[in-house]
């Protein structure tokens, strides 16, 4: 019995091993390729912006990103980005959570002033809620750097730091 035991837990830590390689690789295969077509539009919409300065309007079908179809692109790096460090860490960071919600809050500031273009009160609260979460991502910051988990959830390495480089483990 302890025989089917000792296999049952062999087996499971394979497959454990193995889901932890092919999800590793999905997400750095998923960073890779997101930064790349991110890259290709930011230069696609440069050049056909760059066109259309320069009076080549015949050019422009409207088939560029604007920068809030671009901050979007951001949004999804940054939830593909969550899920990497979940996959890695077993732990989930909330400092990136606060990163989309910056990211959110940039892309709609940036459609309020493209629409409207008159300065009011939307836009300082809009500006207001940005300087909040990123104050809050920078408590949370320091707060992990001072006290950094003492849980399972961190292998220290050679040099005594967490795989991150965010603290040096006790």
């Amino acid at each position: 019995m302890s025989d089917i035991i000792e296999q049952s837990n062999h087996l499971n830590e394979r497959i454990h091993r193995y889901a932890d390689a092919v999800g590793n690789s999905m997400v750095d295969t998923f960073h890779i390729l997101a930064l790349f077509a991110i890259g290709i539009t930011i230069m696609w919409s440069a050049v056909i912006t760059f066109l259309h300065i320069f009076g080549f309007d015949t050019v422009d079908n409207g088939i560029h990103a604007s920068i809030e179809d671009i901050l979007l692109l951001f949004i999804y790096l940054e939830l593909g980005a969550m899920v990497g460090i979940y996959f890695k860490t077993k732990h989930m960071p909330v400092r990136f959570l606060i990163y989309v919600a910056i990211t959110a809050l940039t892309r709609m500031l940036i459609g309020h002033i493209g629409t409207h273009h008159v300065p009011d009160m939307g836009i300082l609260l809009i500006c207001g809620a940005i300087l909040l979460l990123a104050l809050g991502a920078l408590v949370l910051r320091y707060g992990s750097f001072k006290f950094p988990s003492t849980g399972a959830l961190y292998e220290v390495g050679a040099e005594g730091r967490t795989p991150d480089g965010r603290g040096v483990m006790p």
